[in-house]
């Protein structure tokens, strides 16, 4: 099967392009706002708290609900419900009413969207491809994602020279695309057992990962890492008063990573990942925290883009690794719960991150915040090589054909 010749896998890798492209966009509008109305790095991070808090507290409700209900219509309205909050924004923006609480109560949205936007996501794409060609396919698609992370903080940072309601109606009509997109996929569900909503079934996800060792090493791996060794909610302080380049600097900051993860991405689509993979994982990620010191040590805009973009590329191979291990590990009854687990991790390492980031920042400032947390990243995997030796010792990545009987 060639996965680019496939409509649905096209329409589901463009609608991951265009709605990350619009969610990039928006939080660069978004983070500069703020800065620009408060000048406060605490305020930054409060901004990435906002978005982390109902993440959390909907995670396992939305993953229960994500495994009840049809995951292409689900997708469709949480994108759909984005872009009326661009296009709010841009209204609110455009007529001078926008303030530090309407940032933070929009941020409380956008975190409550996303407990079901990700479980979704997730668990759509293995019901296009078959096992064999999901990492290959996860590769695609995280190169389709990381394209859009590239474009989107570029054009918003660009665009924000005509204000941020201009980036913001850019985000609706992206937004726009991607909910189209999502709704022409033709998905062969099946049938799926409705039980009941008891506390049981929402705490199915949780019990799942927690008896396998190796899911719960790789996807914890990625918590611990990047809630220290993140740096994005920072950026805006790094352009403003070290780099000294503006907000069009900024967007280029913030696609940096994207670049490298890119780059990565289309080589795991060619060469995928298939030995010593938790040696492969453990690995990118002491590069990742590797990168960050570089990049907070730096005053030089080349220097730090060069760092940036070392870190998206380890965090690639980090993010294709534990999504394969966990989508192969997962029933298909099981993977809007599992993948709602999933993304609390994944969003306690990159809101909660941003919200340590700005309280640290305020207080040992914002170098010594980046170059210390790189320091603890490595410390992270040197731990996690004692306490799960299984997840330093996986082989093979890709689940084993059947032996012929």
């Amino acid at each position: 099967m060639n996965l680019l010749r496939d409509a649905d896998f096209r329409r589901y890798a463009l609608s991951r392009v265009t709605g990350a492209a619009g969610g990039q966009m928006l939080l660069v509008a978004l983070g500069w706002q703020m800065y620009d109305l408060t000048g406060s790095a605490w305020d930054l991070g409060l901004v990435g708290l906002a978005q982390f808090l109902p993440a959390l507290l909907l995670a396992l409700p939305a993953g229960a609900h994500v495994d009840r209900s049809n995951r292409r219509r689900v997708l469709a309205a949480v994108l759909a419900v984005q872009c009326v909050v661009a296009v709010a924004l841009a209204a609110a923006s455009a007529g001078g009413a926008m303030t530090r609480t309407a940032l933070l109560a929009v941020s409380v949205l956008l975190g409550a969207l996303r407990a079901w936007q990700m479980p979704a996501s997730q668990a759509l794409l293995p019901l296009l491809v078959p096992a064999q060609l999901l990492p290959r396919a996860l590769a695609l698609s995280a190169s389709a994602l990381q394209g859009a992370i590239i474009a989107g903080p570029a054009v918003a940072g660009f665009a924000y020279v005509g204000g941020a309601a201009a980036v913001y109606g850019l985000s609706a009509a992206a937004y726009v695309m991607a909910t189209l997109c999502v709704w022409r996929l033709r998905v062969r569900e099946a049938a799926r057992a409705h039980e009941p909503a008891t506390l049981a079934t929402l705490l199915a996800g949780l019990r799942f990962i927690g008896q396998r060792p190796l899911v719960l090493g790789a996807i914890s791996l990625d918590l611990f890492a990047v809630l220290l060794g993140g740096a994005v909610a920072l950026l805006p302080i790094f352009a403003r008063d070290i780099l000294q380049c503006g907000p069009s600097c900024l967007g280029l900051l913030r696609s940096a990573p994207a670049v490298g993860a890119l780059g990565m991405s289309l080589a795991l689509a060619r060469w995928p990942v298939q030995r010593r993979s938790g040696a492969w994982l453990l690995g990118a990620v002491a590069v990742f925290g590797g990168s960050m010191m570089v990049f907070g040590w730096s005053t030089s805009v080349a220097l730090s883009m060069a760092a940036l973009v070392v870190s998206g590329a380890a965090d690639m191979v980090s993010v294709v690794i534990r999504q394969t291990l966990v989508q192969l590990a997962t029933p298909d009854e099981m993977r809007g719960r599992v993948s709602a687990v999933n993304s609390v991790f994944i969003g306690a390492s990159n809101q909660l991150g941003e919200f340590e980031s700005g309280a640290t920042a305020a207080w040992l400032g914002p170098v010594a915040s980046v170059v210390w947390g790189g320091v603890g990243t490595i410390g992270v995997v040197l731990m996690w090589v004692l306490l799960f030796p299984t997840l330093a010792r996986h082989d093979r990545l890709v689940r084993p054909e059947p032996t012929p009987r």
